[in-house]
């Protein structure tokens, strides 16, 4: 619907006035139109046009009472806030008035004000006269109460004497303090000249009280009176000194005295005295243990003051025991430190260690039942630390082993000597030979061991590691002196004269140091002996093996030297007499532990066969009959049983004997047929495996009826069949050099010699 001319006139005010009535009023025309468009849009819809004319009449009916009713309620609240604008208008202006009143009434009164001016400051000049005129008879009297004070400071009434030395100290106080906020700096000096005296005054009585601190100990036992009062006086200076420094604005000359840090210094000072700075001590050890031994008997001692006594004479926020404890503690571990400085030796070193590690907690120091269980240091750092610990022990262990060096050396020049000396070495009630070295040695590597056990599982560790070095460095100069014998025997037979009863010795002290080795380790379950050790007691053994064995070659090499010979050939006794030399050395050998017995007896068999083979095999012979070779087998065959059984009844098994070699290479020439020496010494090198070609031709040689072709399928069997030596197998023919020779030994009697 439109609206007339006039009413746009008339709306055009306030539509200027009121811009957003007029788009609020074309946007509910819109809503309405939207509304009334999508309600009628059928005919049969606008039958129900009066009843929805007749409730929006009577919506917009109630939005107009409701809009009339806020509007009502606005228009009360603005004329309520004019009307009290209106008064609070009318109320400051009533202020500004009596203000502007007051201003003039000042300004009369200006005058006034300055006269009591004048007053306020003749009020405060009376206040200070009056209180100096009521100080002044303290004041004439400060001198006269110094001479006072000095004479109780000399009859030691040191309360009363304190008493009144707090007061002129107060009374000076306080008139520096007044000078000082009234900004007259210029007069403090006059006031401090005038008490100069208190200065000393003070001095003599911290001299009297640092006196009996440093008594204190011998005063708790004899008579307390005097350290309860220093210890009164020093806490009441404590008390002051702590409310100026969290009161006062102004500290006075010598504050804070801070005493009871004084007392606690001359305390730690009196305990720590000339007992912690002795001279030069002995390093020796005899005068270092007196030392210790006196530093154990005070500490306990006057621990034992501070903890029944002292204690009850202080407060108990003084913790003085804890504070003893710890000082003796600190000292201590210094002194130790500066006598470690010292160039100590092995003795010194372990009394110390032992000191500080043992006797230090036990129940004969810190650990006494007198001092617990107040008296704790576990909480303390350690009295040594780990690094000087270790430190130490490293310094103690190359004392040892300078010592244990000294000691071996000397024990083997005296065995050295002994080896030359014209009689044999002493036996054992076995019969057994041997000599005193092995018992030397070990006594005294264990009893370093045993002794190092007492003081820590590390040190005991490392002397057992100096131990078994120095054993394994032992036996290695043992080797050396063994080898020097050796070699003086080569230039005379004669000399020493008692040669293998020496080296049976050797052998037997050898087995000893072996089984003792082991006995040696702290822990049972370790006793393992380390390789090189055992190598080098494994090289000691070899020596003095291989010296004997090649005394047993001396005497046999004569004989062997007749192998192969007609003589031999035709029955002699050289075996016999191989075995009369063999039975000797057994006898010998018999003076050795089992052990090393058999060892020998094995050796030398191996010994004897490998001689008997490098004879057979160097020295070649050539059989140019079946006859031939059946002599040469019989007389093999009978030398093999001859040596075998002589050992088997020294008792050596035939399992363990190498003469089996002479058997098989026996076998080897009595073949009958040639054609089957391929498959033979097939079995022989398995056997053997060390056998090379050159003696597979040389046994071929001996037979000699084997023709080209043979020798050449056999050593191509060889060749298609190499030969690794098993672990454990112990060497028969590789020592065995077959030289070529020109012209070989035959048996025919005309040509052979």
């Amino acid at each position: 619907m439109g609206m007339s001319a006039g009413d746009e006139r008339a709306a055009s005010p306030r539509d200027e006035e009121w811009p957003e009535a007029e788009k609020a009023e074309k946007l509910a025309r819109g809503a309405a139109l939207k509304w009334a468009s999508g309600v009628f849009y059928r005919p049969e819809k606008l039958e129900g046009l009066g009843h929805y004319r007749r409730r929006e009449t009577q919506r917009n009916s109630s939005i107009q009472s409701r809009l009339k009713s806020t509007v009502q309620s606005y228009l009360e609240g603005v004329s309520a806030g004019l009307e009290q604008l209106r008064s609070a208008a009318q109320e400051v202006q009533s202020v500004c008035q009596d203000l502007g009143a007051a201003r003039w009434a000042l300004l009369d009164s200006a005058d006034h004000f300055q006269g009591l001016q004048q007053m306020r400051e003749l009020m405060e000049e009376h206040v200070q006269l009056a209180s100096v005129v009521q100080v002044l008879p303290q004041i004439f009297s400060v001198h006269e109460v110094f001479s006072h004070i000095l004479q109780l400071l000399r009859g030691q009434h040191l309360l009363e004497a304190h008493v009144e030395l707090m007061m002129v100290e107060q009374l000076r106080d306080d008139i520096l303090s007044q000078l000082h906020l009234r900004g007259l700096s210029s007069a403090q000096a006059t006031v401090l000249s005038y008490f100069s005296g208190l200065q000393e005054l003070n001095e003599s009585l911290a001299k009297q009280l640092w006196d009996i601190v440093g008594s204190s100990l011998r005063l708790v036992r004899e008579d307390p009176v005097l350290f309860v009062t220093a210890v009164r006086i020093i806490e009441r200076e404590e008390k002051i000194d702590d409310t100026l420094l969290l009161e006062a604005t102004f500290l006075p000359p010598g504050r804070p005295k801070g005493w009871r840090q004084k007392f606690y210094q001359v305390l730690q000072d009196t305990m720590t005295g000339a007992r912690f700075h002795a001279p030069r001590m002995d390093a020796e050890g005899p005068g270092l243990a007196k030392h210790l031994a006196a530093l154990q008997k005070d500490i306990v001692s006057e621990l034992r003051v501070v903890k029944d006594l002292m204690v009850q004479c202080v407060p108990a926020h003084y913790n003085i025991l804890s504070v003893c404890t710890a000082t003796y503690h600190q000292a201590l571990s210094s002194h130790l430190q500066e006598i470690l400085r010292e160039d100590l030796d092995k003795q010194g070193l372990f009394l110390l260690l032992e000191w500080a590690l043992r006797v230090y907690h036990s129940p004969e120091m810190m650990g006494h039942p007198d001092l617990l269980p107040e008296v704790d240091v576990s909480a303390l750092d350690p009295l040594m630390s780990s690094e000087l610990v270790d430190q130490t022990e490293r310094r103690y262990v190359m004392k040892v082993k300078a010592s244990v060096v000294e000691w071996m050396q000397r024990t083997l020049d005296v065995e050295f000597k002994e080896w030359f000396k014209e009689e044999e070495p002493e036996t054992d009630h076995q019969g057994f030979f041997q000599s005193a070295l092995p018992a030397i040695v070990m006594q005294m590597l264990n009893e370093n061991i045993q002794v190092a056990s007492l003081i820590t599982n590390t040190l005991q560790q490392k002397i057992y590691n100096m131990a078994l070095e120095e054993l394994e460095a032992f036996l290695g100069r043992l080797r050396e002196a063994l080898v020097q014998c050796g070699k003086e025997h080569q230039q005379d037979r004669a000399v020493p004269k008692y040669y293998i009863s020496h080296l049976l010795a050797v052998l037997n002290n050898n087995l000893a140091l072996s089984n003792s080795v082991s006995s040696l380790h702290p822990d049972t379950a370790c006793r393992e002996v380390p390789a090189s050790l055992q190598a080098a007691l494994d090289r000691m053994q070899k020596k003095a093996t291989q010296l004997l064995l090649e005394e047993l070659l001396l005497d046999l090499q004569p004989l062997c030297l007749q192998l192969p010979s007609r003589k031999w050939l035709s029955g002699s006794q050289l075996v016999g007499s191989m075995c009369e030399v063999i039975d000797k050395y057994a006898k010998d050998f018999s003076r050795v532990r089992k052990p090393v017995f058999t060892l020998l007896l094995a050796e030398s068999e191996l010994l004897v066969a490998n001689q008997y083979l490098r004879a057979l095999l160097q020295r070649r012979m050539v059989c140019k009959s079946r006859e031939e070779r059946g002599q040469l087998c019989h007389r093999l065959l009978q030398d093999a049983t001859q040596l075998r059984e002589l050992f088997c009844s020294l008792g050596l098994d035939r399992s363990q004997q190498s003469l089996e070699a002479v058997f098989a290479l026996r076998e080897l020439i009595s073949l009958k047929d040639p054609a089957l020496l391929s498959l033979e010494v097939l079995g022989f090198i398995t056997k053997y495996p060390d056998v090379s070609d050159e003696h597979v031709s040389t046994l071929l040689d001996i037979r000699g009826d084997v023709s080209r072709e043979v020798r050449h399928v056999v050593l191509e069997m060889m060749a298609q069949h190499p030969q690794l030596l098993p672990e454990g197998y112990r060497p028969i023919f590789s020592t065995i050099l077959v030289p070529v020779q020109e012209l070989p030994f035959c048996l025919r009697k005309g040509k052979c010699a």
